[in-house]
């Protein structure tokens, strides 16, 4: 497998090799993704790898499926159930984990039974049984590796949810290894909290106060301990989909800020393009461009830093279809 010079302005992802190009399918193809390479290649660099042709099937090849075989999951061929690779790819995603520990992503092929990330169809008796958490091998042995890396498929990139939050997360995480490599202490920690607060409250409102209010009573602890049990907490709060009901919550919280400032009809008007998001007339970078013009006019430090109104680059757009 060849290895990238990955872009060093640009944040590392992990991907399948076949979604960008690459002709590594069982029958030569390729599944290229234009929308990954275009529109997030300005942003990601990719670290392609194909698990089936690391362990040396080669192309073209006998395609593979996951069997269960008296309750245990194995990947073996269609034609020829002779051809067991379970353990060829668990390993290969065990080898791996050289590069893996250096991205903050991860884009799988939806529905292989090598990467697939959820739902890939396991066969019992010719029969295919889907469930929610069966994964390809080498993607289940991936997330199990790094359970707080990003991981999605590039199918459900798709919906704008999904996909703004996959990238909401990469961006987070990025920032939280950067905080860490730079020497973290209680003040990093804290300010990272008070200025990821408002996006914590967008997907779970309780569990980002409880993650808060743990926070404010781990201090006589080790910074660096904690971390450990505060990472996996936020991306399980992150990865739970943001609603239009939670964003509205934020929205009239920040827009709180401004009661004393703003005239009466600027109010009316805030509070009309709330309502008119929480109804689903106007996408949600509507009122967040409202209320960053209004704090241009009446700054407010603690907004100012917040990262809620811009969790990402501006052109990427993610928020103008939520």
């Amino acid at each position: 497998m060849k290895v990238e010079e990955l872009d060093p302005t640009k944040i590392p992802l992990g991907i399948s090799s076949c979604l960008l190009g690459e002709r590594v399918r069982f029958d030569g193809g390729h599944k290229n993704n234009r929308y990954i390479q275009d529109s997030l290649g300005e942003y990601f660099s990719f670290r392609t790898f194909c698990p089936e042709m690391a362990i040396g099937l080669g192309v073209p090849r006998q395609t593979i499926r996951l069997v269960d075989i008296d309750g245990s999951v194995n990947a073996v061929g269609v034609k020829d159930d002779s051809l067991n690779v379970t353990d060829a790819l668990s390993d290969i995603a065990h080898e791996q984990n050289h590069w893996l520990q250096d991205i903050f992503g991860y884009i799988v092929k939806k529905g292989s039974p090598s990467c697939g990330m959820e739902r890939v169809k396991i066969y019992k008796n010719g029969i295919p049984f889907p469930k929610p958490e069966s994964a390809g091998l080498y993607t289940q042995t991936l997330m199990q590796n790094f359970p707080n890396l990003p991981v999605e498929e590039e199918g459900r990139l798709g919906d704008p949810h999904l996909r703004e939050n996959f990238i909401q997360r990469v961006f987070i995480y990025k920032r939280w290894s950067d905080m860490c490599n730079a020497g973290l202490s209680w003040t990093q920690l804290h300010d990272f909290h008070a200025r990821h607060k408002y996006i914590f409250f967008s997907h779970h409102q309780e569990l980002g106060r409880a993650l808060g209010r743990e926070l404010s009573q781990k201090i006589v602890d080790s910074v660096d301990a904690y971390a450990e049990t505060y990472l996996p907490k936020m991306m399980e709060i992150l990865k739970i989909t943001a609603k239009r009901s939670n964003h509205v919550n934020v929205l009239e919280h920040i827009r709180g800020y401004l009661k004393h400032e703003l005239e009466k009809d600027d109010k009316k008007e805030l509070s009309d393009c709330i309502e008119n998001y929480r109804l689903g007339l106007l996408p949600l970078i509507v009122p967040i461009t409202l209320l960053k013009h209004h704090f241009l006019k009446h700054p407010n430090t603690y907004i100012e830093r917040s990262h809620y109104f811009e969790p990402h680059p501006h052109q990427l757009m993610l928020l103008n279809q939520l």
